[in-house]
């Protein structure tokens, strides 16, 4: 469950949009934000057919300061085995600023800081043994249409046991991650959009020595907007890990899950 709320902390900033140049719609895309005064938030619940007791009920909430500048908050609480194990996962502050948005082409820079967990299985709030403090940097984009929008991403993490603890390459969470992912959103009709995600994260080293695995995470979602601002939908997920030099494997089952996303 570790690897599962560092993988949360660390997504890049989720939210949507039909037609982001024009108008404020929330349904998924990738590349959305909200206007200036806007909130949105957007709820998730997910689980894996290989551990279909363990849930994690998400939340995400942000505000356009500007129509260029928006803040949000993210945290994560998960269950095991029918809640005999109960985790509150990551509390995350993140901000993106869209440096081109006034037409068809995007262009954002992110940047968040989190700590995960709050409390861990079995653990006392911000126990050192299991608990990660990550900073986050980069950059968001792609093109928006009527119809549909390409994205990609990437950004640097730097995790470690305390907030501010660089260069101390033998404590036992230090890492540099590398995370790269691309989008694509279909506007079908005013109801249905769908989305897919290829995302990656590899663990460029780890307690200072070099640390060559990453992972794959592919996302299939079908959005079904209520109005223009609130959506519900569906998705699932598959994981293809990297496990040594040249060697790579398809992971059994399959992530699903839901979203509801409403703008205010």
């Amino acid at each position: 469950m570790k690897k599962i709320a560092l993988t949360s902390l660390l997504a890049a900033l989720v939210a949507s949009g039909a037609n982001a140049a024009a108008k404020n719609v929330l349904d998924g895309n990738p590349l959305y934000m909200p206007a200036k005064g806007h909130f949105v938030s957007e709820t998730t619940v997910d689980s894996a057919t290989y551990a279909s007791r363990d849930w994690t009920l998400g939340e995400r909430f942000g505000w356009g300061i500007t129509d260029r500048l928006a803040v949000a908050v993210e945290t994560s609480v998960s269950e095991t085995a029918l809640f005999s194990n109960f985790s509150w996962n990551e509390v995350a502050v993140d901000a993106a600023w869209r440096l081109i948005g006034d037409g068809a082409w995007k262009l954002d820079v992110v940047g968040g800081y989190g700590v995960d967990s709050m409390r861990a299985y079995h653990h006392h709030f911000w126990d050192k043994d299991a608990t990660i403090y990550a900073w986050n940097a980069g950059v968001r984009g792609g093109y928006v249409t009527k119809d549909w929008t390409l994205m990609a991403h990437a950004n640097f993490i730097y995790a470690n046991s305390e907030s501010f603890n660089w260069g101390n390459d033998t404590d036992m969470w230090m890492n540099h991650i590398l995370n790269i992912g691309f989008g694509g959103h279909w506007q079908m009709n005013d109801f249905w959009s769908t989305v897919v995600t290829a995302d990656y994260m590899k663990v460029m080293d780890r307690y200072g020595e070099p640390y060559n695995t990453g992972a794959w995470e592919l996302t299939a979602g079908l959005n079904l907007n209520l109005d223009a601002s609130k959506y519900v939908g569906i998705y699932v997920s598959k994981d293809i890990e990297h496990v040594a030099q040249g060697v790579w494997e398809v992971q059994d089952g399959f992530g699903f899950g839901a979203k509801f996303g409403v703008d205010f």
